[in-house]
């Protein structure tokens, strides 16, 4: 049912934005991103726009090319989220796409715990949800969806009724868009700790000081992939590991033991509960990645199975060259870690870095370190974080599954 019909109005006496010319191919293709030093500033000045105003997009031509959401102190200073101009940006709209979103995630027909609105691929640029059961975590990243936020919780609420809905908004990439960063109930009561089910296990995170949402929903594949690689009895180390999936997956597929590397103390406590939750124990080590692995170096550790997952090293081009460094670095020591035949999981969430830049900061360390690496399955992102094809930062995390022995001849 609509709320109400304040958007459908607002959209259908909405102001012009128009591209310059010849700026309309990459749109017309399928992306949803308008660059600001795409528009014609000087018929349609952007400085005309509230953050989060609605607009409709225009060629040179001035033939229609959707419903767009203006934000005039961005880089990317508008977003489409219609390419009909029968279908407005209103309430019928964002109950369909959210109907849509879910109606894909059911398909895999996994426990209520996944990605439920992955932005562009989803339509919805700038919006995550996440689903924690009978729980709805959100993040907004945009001004349009911040305008559209009391729109979307409405929607929520019509199109699942989940118990509540809580926003974290608290992402870095608010920043860019000049929002504040917040944290609110939109409706129902907030837990102080979300409860995700992946298989059998059973992990339980903290809500407002967890990472992201609470979990990273994006390596659930590639943990269940894990199960084909971990030897009977196997010593694993789990590098940057939060709460501790990695480590106690890999122990339920019949690892020994495993060790969890974090910087964080709140982190490794989490893992350690959600081990025992499982019926498991882990080891800790609170630290800064870079210097565990020296120190499990210096004293002549050796594990079966080494997996990397960490933070971001590449957040925008400008840190490209540090970045990579940083990778190849991580690998490097990982790698020296590892005993003969053992298994590297060496994962990145840097769009900017390229698989094959990955491959080749895995390969770097292997030549230093003299050691053979042969690449046995490359994951990426879970099905709950489709990939837009017309939009190549929707495609973001990479996984390689590595073989390493010590070079012969």
């Amino acid at each position: 049912m609509a709320v109400s019909s304040a958007l459908a109005e607002s959209a259908l006496q909405a102001h012009i934005l128009r591209l310059k010319r010849g700026e309309e191919r990459r749109l017309a293709s399928g992306h949803l991103w308008v660059f600001s030093n795409e528009v014609d500033t000087e018929s349609t000045p952007l400085t005309a726009f509230a953050p989060g105003a609605l607009a409709e997009l225009r060629s040179h031509r001035d033939a229609f090319m959707g419903y767009v959401c203006v934000n005039p102190h961005a880089l990317i200073c508008a977003r489409i989220l219609s390419r009909e101009r029968a279908r407005p940006v209103d309430d019928a709209l964002l109950e369909a796409r959210l109907r849509a979103a879910l109606a894909l995630r059911a398909s895999a027909e996994r426990a209520p715990y996944y990605r439920w609105v992955f932005g562009e691929s989803d339509l919805l640029p700038g919006l995550v949800l996440d689903r924690y059961g009978d729980v709805v975590v959100g993040q907004i990243a945009t001004a349009g969806m911040q305008a559209l936020q009391a729109q979307i919780s409405a929607a929520v609420r019509c199109v699942l009724n989940p118990a509540s809905l809580y926003w974290k908004n608290d992402s870095g990439a608010r920043d860019l868009e000049h929002l504040p960063k917040e944290s609110l109930a939109a409706f129902g009561a907030v837990p102080a700790e979300l409860t995700v089910q992946e298989g059998a296990l059973r992990f339980v995170v903290p809500l407002a000081a967890g990472q992201k949402t609470g979990w990273f929903f994006d390596q659930t594949d590639n943990r269940e992939r894990l199960q084909r690689y971990v030897p009977a009895g196997a010593r694993v180390l789990d590098v940057c590991s939060y709460a501790g999936g990695w480590a106690v997956s890999a122990l339920s597929y019949g690892a020994g033991s495993a060790v969890c590397v974090d910087s964080s103390q709140a982190a490794l406590e989490c893992a350690r509960a959600n081990a025992v939750r499982n019926g498991m124990q882990l080891e800790m080590m609170c630290a800064d990645a870079f210097d565990a692995l020296k120190q499990l170096a210096d004293r002549g550790e050796r594990f079966d199975v080494v997996i990397l997952d960490p933070p971001a090293f590449i957040k925008r081009k400008k840190d490209m060259p540090q970045g990579q460094a940083a990778y190849r670095k991580l690998n490097q020591l990982a790698l020296a870690l590892l005993s003969e035949g053992g298994l590297l999981v060496s994962c990145s969430c840097s769009y900017h870095l390229a698989p094959e830049d990955l491959v080749g900061a895995i390969q770097a360390g292997a030549r230093h370190s003299h050691r053979l690496v042969q690449i046995l399955e490359t994951g990426g992102q879970s099905a709950d974080h489709p990939i837009h094809p017309a939009i190549p930062e929707t495609r973001y995390l990479k996984a390689f599954f590595c073989r390493v022995t010590r070079e012969v001849g």
